[in-house]
């Protein structure tokens, strides 16, 4: 890539760009780029624009969430939403679909690449899993077929310069997207020559680009709990969808043929528009409940095994938002009176190589080490907004954090209409009504039964108590429904 090629992937790092005599960071030529588009939108309504939904990569970080928002600023918008790409190609082919469907959007554009298992079923478009490869896209696709088309002319042009590169990477790109079985890479002066790439060394020149698409999508099946077979659409979205060896590298991993009855290019774009009419209640389409993930795991540095600074993950990757989870711990050391809470998130098992979120001190009873237990409290919303409650066991003391990771920060009001939903949501999943009658029905027929009839009813408390300690309401929604139907093909 050239110094002056805009690249959305360098959001949220110190590139610059230098255009002409100036040089840009990303988070402006984004905005440059906005305002441009708010112009046009404007000259053809006819009335000032404010008010956007953004779309970004699902995969995108806290970070780069931030500085798209805050190039809306600057293109004088107030982003009301920012929407991961793959749920608004869902939201678009959702208004097409009038009956229950499980979709694997398959998003590869220009710059990033994200997979996402969405289900479609009575107004709501729920959001299952998401995984995605930050740094791989279109243009690596482009800058492949340029390594080789150098390689073949290089023995003849030993001495090239950026603009020619430039040249070159302009050709394979427009080639590229001919799409043919035989590539013919047409270079202008001063190499004036045609480059034949065949359908051989396409698959060989492609070969790492094209591996590096499987992981993320196994990854969201895995994620999702669910087998390919289980898939009802296959969604080819984003101009590079449509090369050949990467349509056919996903009917492969899928089984069976994606559709791009929605033009790939513009999807995305019409899923955003869906979601910001709904937000005006636009009586012209119906009214869609959308719901989504947490990208990335969210948790605290611990110690475990006698390693120092693990990552112990509360809210896990692809967890329904919003949410709230606990998880119990204890103190290290004789005498320890006081804990750090260290807030990370990512995947990765040593803090350090996760990204630091915000840190605080509680003070706990000098005791023997493991003696003393806090609970630490994760409650986590659609906007950003997390709420870290830490309650120490043996004195009932509370200590509460507030951590905002919205775009832009949040409002005192926002704040605390915020902090009563997710009041709601601090119930142990162990307390709430259907699995209190679940459990105690279990329980009942366990008193109940004999032998072989108790051995059911023992796995089937199990199943349950296992999925309860999960603390997902969807995993445990599931099981429920499964032990239900367990129950009644016993006729218990």
């Amino acid at each position: 890539m050239n110094s002056a090629s805009y690249d959305f992937r360098s959001h949220g790092t110190e590139k610059s760009y230098q255009l002409g005599k100036h040089r840009f960071s990303p988070t402006e030529l984004c905005a440059l780029i906005l305002r441009s588009l708010k112009a046009d939108a404007e000259a053809y309504l006819g009335e000032p624009v404010r008010e956007v939904v953004i779309s970004v990569p699902a995969y995108f970080s806290d970070q780069q969430r931030k500085q798209v928002h805050h190039a809306a600023e600057l293109a004088d918008l107030i982003a009301v939403r920012l929407i991961n790409e793959p749920t608004a190609a869902c939201l678009a082919y959702s208004l097409h679909e009038s009956h229950e469907r499980r979709f694997l959007v398959f998003d590869l554009g220009g710059g990033t690449f994200d997979v996402t298992v969405v289900e479609h079923a009575d107004g709501f478009v729920d959001v299952r899993a998401s995984a995605g490869d930050n740094r791989l896209g279109g243009e690596d696709f482009t800058h492949n077929l340029a390594d080789f088309v150098l390689d073949k002319i290089s023995k003849d042009f030993i001495d090239i310069t950026l603009a020619d590169k430039a040249k070159i990477l302009r050709a394979c790109e427009i080639a590229k997207r001919e799409n043919a079985p035989e590539m013919r890479v047409f270079l202008p002066e001063p190499f004036s020559r045609n480059v034949t790439i065949t359908q051989h060394e396409l698959d060989d020149v492609w070969k790492t680009s094209l591996l590096r698409l499987s992981q993320p999508l196994r990854q969201a099946l895995s994620d999702a709990r669910i087998s390919p077979q289980d898939i009802d659409e296959l969604i080819f979205v984003g101009g590079a969808t449509r090369l050949r060896q990467v349509q056919q590298l996903a009917t492969r991993l899928i089984g069976r043929f994606g559709q791009s009855s929605l033009d790939p290019d513009l999807v995305v774009a019409m899923g955003a528009a869906t979601q910001a009419a709904c937000r005006l209640r636009d009586e012209a389409v119906e009214e869609i409940v959308l719901t989504d993930v947490s990208p990335f795991s969210l948790g605290v540095a611990s110690n475990r095994n006698g390693q120092v600074d693990v990552f112990s993950p509360i809210i896990e990757r692809n967890t329904v938002i919003p949410t709230s989870r606990v998880e119990r711990y204890y103190t290290t050391t004789d005498q320890q009176n006081k804990v750090r809470i260290a807030v990370y998130q990512g995947e990765r098992f040593w803090v350090r190589e996760n990204i630091k979120i915000d840190e605080f001190e509680i003070e706990v009873p000098e005791n023997k080490a493991g003696d003393e237990a806090i609970d630490v409290r994760f409650s986590y919303d659609i906007n950003g907004f997390l709420e870290v409650d830490v309650t120490v066991v043996s004195s009932q003391i509370s200590t509460q954090k507030v951590i905002d990771r919205t775009p832009v920060g949040m409002s005192d009001d926002d704040k605390k209409a915020s902090r009563e939903r997710l009041a709601g949501l601090k119930v142990h999943p162990r307390d709430k009504l259907p699995n209190i009658a679940l459990s105690e029905k279990l329980n009942r027929l366990y008193e109940e039964k004999l032998a072989d009839e108790r051995y059911i009813v023992e796995q089937l408390i199990v199943q349950f108590t296992r999925a309860l300690d999960t603390q997902d309401e969807r995993t445990i929604r599931d099981v429920r429904k499964e032990v239900d139907r367990q129950l009644k093909i016993w006729g218990f």
